[in-house]
């Protein structure tokens, strides 16, 4: 072989060894380097604990334990007896949410923890939540709720096995939070 027809030949082999390299060499400049900074879930992701047993009084009287809704998705929300504005904005938006899962809503149960006081809630309130479980505890057993401001400033989504998965501000999207839960219950093969 004459010495250009070398030179080509290696420029040849270079060029395609480079065309191989260049995907692999890409891929670690953007894994380590270029990492996309958002994620694709709204709720503020928790580390997954399990909730502390709640029990207290349902509003018919019954006796309500956190546990017995154990192997169901649960959006809880805890907030006064009184439940002004922004309770019930919370409140709508779990139903809405729930709502939008169409045939799978069965899985996912909506519970309203209050204080254990003498007030039970309005019956107009409870008639506009069907399905709703609306519970009277000791407001200790909330305290070790996560979150800024308290956990009436919150919406929590705990996993079929107890643990809460995800928190909500008080004035949530209701879309978006509706699509976290769809991704959850589609991936799930529990509750």
């Amino acid at each position: 072989m004459t010495p250009p027809a070398k030179a080509r030949g290696r420029r040849t082999l270079l060029m395609l060894a480079l065309v191989c390299a260049a995907p692999v060499v890409a891929s670690y400049l953007a894994y380590y380097w270029f990492r996309p900074a958002g994620h694709v879930n709204y709720g503020e992701l928790l580390d997954a604990k399990p909730v502390r047993e709640m029990v207290g009084t349902l509003a018919d009287g019954g006796k309500f334990r956190l546990s017995d809704y154990r192997g169901r998705w649960l959006f809880l929300v805890v907030d006064s007896t009184a439940c002004e504005a922004a309770c019930q904005h919370k409140l709508y938006a779990t139903r809405q949410a729930r709502t939008i899962q169409g045939r799978e809503q069965d899985r996912v149960v909506r519970i309203w923890l209050q204080a254990n006081d003498a007030s039970a809630p309005s019956t107009d309130l409870l008639a506009q939540h069907p399905g709703l479980v609306s519970a009277r505890t000791d407001a200790a057993q909330w305290a070790e709720l996560p979150g800024a401001g308290g956990p009436t400033q919150n919406i929590y989504l705990i996993d079929p096995l107890g643990n809460i998965v995800l928190r909500y501000p008080a004035d949530p999207d209701i879309r978006r939070m509706a699509k976290d839960l769809e991704r959850l219950l589609r991936a799930s093969r529990i509750g």
